[in-house]
């Protein structure tokens, strides 16, 4: 019998890499029972590192007090409502700009021109103009996220095959079924993929604007700490932004799965 004969294995495949969840908890597992070990025995010291242990006491001890919901409540809403009205003015600015031409080189010129600006810098600025309170925070959060939310939305646009677009016209669709059945959902996974980077970059701006101008919150309370050298508070509260990250970053994982289950 010929190597042609009976049945050919198939082998597209593809090249989609899967998520393991339970290797990327094992290895965060790892990586502290590593520094814990690594503290314990005496090959790193503690005095300006703490270990996981003490940092673990000192969170326990701030989540019974009180204080690390105090603080946490209020940077949580600064970053909901940042982030949420960046975004929305993001969508609306990149959604003209890929779709109309007469907003296309205009608006272009202005990203440009103003996302290289680094926007912890214009935080005195932006307290100068909006004040110390809540508004300079929120400004300078929806600033940050504002511009990365063009750019991905512009390119998702951008990246739609043409055929389906002409397609879609060659069957005689309307402009806005063509927008909302072939351009949005075409461009959804690099709007998605951009609310990860602009999610980051509002945490960065959040922290930033809190500790040069906040009572209460995550950053603030990171400045406290580390104005008294108090280092196993100073280290929790920087558990606290990586495990938040962590949430945001599952949260819009969920997210991506829900909206995009039809690829």
């Amino acid at each position: 019998m010929s190597r042609l004969d009976g049945p050919v294995a198939f082998r597209a495949r593809g090249f989609a890499a899967r998520d393991i969840p339970a290797a990327s908890v094992a290895t965060l597992v790892g990586l502290v029972l590593l520094w814990q070990a690594a503290a314990s025995l005496g090959w790193m010291s503690t005095t300006f590192l703490s270990d996981p242990a003490a940092i673990g006491r000192g969170l326990w001890q701030l989540a019974r007090s009180g204080e690390l919901w105090a603080n946490l409540s209020v940077s949580l809403q600064r970053l909901a409502i940042g982030w949420t009205v960046g975004t929305m003015a993001g969508l609306a600015v990149g959604l003209a700009i890929g779709l109309f031409t007469v907003a296309r080189s205009p608006g272009m010129a202005v990203v440009a021109a103003l996302f290289p600006i680094p926007k912890i810098a214009l935080v005195p600025l932006f307290i100068i103009w909006f004040g110390i309170g809540e508004g300079s925070k929120l400004v300078t959060l929806g600033f940050g996220v504002f511009f990365p939310t063009i750019i991905n939305t512009v390119a998702g646009i951008d990246g739609v095959p043409r055929a389906l677009i002409r397609m879609g016209q060659a069957f005689n669709l309307p402009w806005r079924s063509i927008v909302l059945k072939i351009v949005l959902p075409g461009a959804l996974p690099s709007i998605l993929a951009g609310f990860r980077i602009t999610t980051s970059t509002a945490i960065i701006l959040l922290v930033a604007a809190e500790m040069i101008g906040a009572e209460k919150g995550i950053g603030a309370f990171v400045l406290q700490a580390g104005n008294l050298y108090d280092i196993d508070n100073l280290l929790a509260g920087l558990v606290v932004l990586s495990l938040l990250g962590l949430a945001v970053s599952w949260g819009l994982g969920r997210l991506e799965r829900a909206l995009l289950a039809w690829r």
